[in-house]
C-alpha cells in the first residue's frame, strides 16, 4: 500500500504560557497543504533476514539521524506493542517535504504510517484512537490523522475543527538552508496571550491577516537569522497578500492570488509554489 503524507503550515502561532512540565501552551491554526512525501509499505517475507520488524529505507531529501528512530518506525512499534501479531513490514519513505522547516513532515509520516497499517492489517482502531496513539509520537502528530484545518491548543495536541478554506490561493514555500533550534526558539520567547486569538483572525479576509496573525517565534528567530526575515520581506515584494514563518522555522510561506516565479528570487534555497484546494 502507498500513501502520501501531507505537510502543514501554521496560521498564527502564539506561545501563551509556560507549563509546570517545562513545555509551553500554544494557540495555532494548522492548515494542510499539498506538499507530500510518499510512503509505501509491503509485508515482509517470513524468510527475509531482518533484525527489525519494520525495515525502513529513506530516499529523497536527506534526513538526519538514525533511520531506526524515524517516526515511521516508531509508529509501527507503537501499533506492534498493541497488536503483537502484526506482520513484519518493509517501508520505503520518499521525502519531499523539507526537513527542519516547521511543516510537520516527520509528524505527518508517523501519522500516515498509523493510518496505513490500520487499514492494511484491519487492526480496527477508530480515528480518535489513532489520534491518541499519534500523540505518543509527537505533539502535532494527531492533526495528521485526518489532516483537516484545525485550531490547536495545549502543546498542539488538543484540536478543534476550523471552518476555513483557502481553495484557489497559491502558497509559496521557501526554506533557507539555515537550521533553527526549536529548543532555543522557545527559550527566547516570552509567553503572552494575544489580544485576538488566531482562531478568530483566520475568519477574517486574508487581506487582513498581515497585521493581525502573528508567529511569536519570528522576533527572536529573525534577530538571530536575518536571512529568514529577508525571505518574508521578499515574498511581500513579490506580491504575497500574507506571509509568515511557519512553526519555529525556518520555512517561510506566502499566500498569492496568482503564481509567481520563485527560483530566481531565492537562489540556493528550497522553494516551491502549490495551489491550495
Amino acid at each position: 500500500m502507498i500513501t502520501f503524507p501531507q505537510a502543514k503550515i501554521n496560521l498564527g502561532l502564539n506561545v501563551v504560557a509556560r507549563r509546570p512540565d517545562g513545555y509551553h501552551d500554544l494557540e495555532t491554526v494548522f492548515y494542510p497543504v499539498p506538499l507530500c512525501d510518499a510512503l509505501e509499505v509491503t509485508p515482509m517475507d517470513a524468510a527475509f533476514p531482518s533484525e527489525a520488524d519494520c525495515d525502513v529505507k529513506i530516499s529523497g531529501i536527506a534526513v538526519e539521524g538514525d533511520e531506526r528512530r524515524n517516526l515511521v518506525v516508531r509508529a509501527y512499534d507503537e501499533l506492534k506493542r498493541r497488536c503483537p501479531g502484526m506482520p513484519r513490514v518493509h517501508a520505503h519513505l520518499y521525502k519531499a517535504i523539507p526537513t527542519q522547516a516547521g511543516m510537520g513532515g516527520g509528524s505527518s509520516d508517523g501519522a500516515a504510517m498509523l493510518v496505513l497499517l490500520n487499514q492494511m492489517f484491519d487492526l480496527g482502531f477508530s480515528s480518535s484512537e489513532l489520534e491518541a496513539i499519534a500523540a505518543t509520537l509527537g505533539a502535532d502528530c494527531p492533526f495528521f490523522i485526518n489532516s483537516r484545518p484545525a485550531y490547536a491548543e495545549g502543546i498542539g495536541e488538543r484540536l478543534q475543527p476550523v471552518g476555513l478554506s483557502l481553495s484557489g490561493w497559491h502558497l509559496a514555500v521557501v526554506r533557507p538552508p539555515i537550521p533553527v533550534s526549536t529548543r532555543e526558539a522557545f527559550a527566547l520567547v516570552r509567553p503572552s496571550r494575544p489580544a485576538v486569538c488566531c482562531r478568530d483572525v483566520v475568519q477574517l479576509p486574508v487581506e487582513q491577516w498581515a497585521d493581525a496573525l502573528v508567529n511569536d517565534f519570528e522576533a527572536s528567530v529573525f534577530a538571530q537569522h536575518p536571512e529568514i526575515g529577508q525571505v518574508k520581506h521578499r515574498l511581500y515584494q513579490l506580491g504575497a497578500v500574507y506571509s509568515a514563518m511557519t512553526g519555529s522555522g525556518s520555512a517561510v510561506v506566502g499566500l498569492f492570488r496568482q503564481p509567481c516565479e520563485l527560483v530566481d528570487a531565492f537562489p540556493g534555497m528550497f522553494c516551491t509554489m502549490v495551489q491550495l484546494s
